[in-house]
């Protein structure tokens, strides 16, 4: 069957806006790696308008408080927290703020704040859900020796 020239409209506009919507996630993506890591975490905060945003800053105080000279950094568009290597990332989802440590499986954690990601050989995460409190204190040794592990 002839396209017809309604079709042929329709694919124009649909391979227009194909190119249009590529060009700008690539121009967000150039934006997003040019932009100043703290800042790109500040509006990461800042735009989720609820407790997750709480929750991330007060992660990010407990982290940023633990590991004086920590570095932040934004990898995989989620926050990352760095000291000699990854400590953690504080990544958000629909209903949980979760702290994946990249060391965590070796990561003493007597105070048993790991809760998620506990099958992994490498990884271990906390997910913070809403109306949960953060033990600063705990939270804050568990960071500490997390760094620790990237000194060795």
């Amino acid at each position: 069957m002839p396209k017809t020239s309604a079709t042929k409209t329709a694919a124009t506009k649909t391979a227009t806006k194909k190119v249009i919507t590529a060009a700008t996630k690539s121009k967000n993506s150039k934006a997003e790696s040019s932009a100043p890591a703290s800042q790109l975490i500040d509006e990461k905060i800042a735009n989720l308008n609820d407790w997750r945003g709480e929750a991330l800053a007060k992660v990010r105080a407990v982290v940023k408080q633990a590991v004086p000279g920590v570095v932040e950094e934004w990898k995989w568009s989620v926050p990352v927290w760095s000291h000699n290597g990854i400590i953690c990332t504080g990544e958000t989802y629909k209903a949980a703020v979760k702290m994946t440590f990249a060391k965590g499986a070796k990561v003493d954690d007597p105070s048993g704040l790991f809760n998620s990601s506990l099958e992994g050989n490498t990884r271990r995460a906390i997910d913070f859900h809403e109306g949960d409190e953060i033990d600063e204190k705990k939270l804050k040794a568990l960071v500490r020796a997390a760094a620790a592990l990237n000194k060795g």
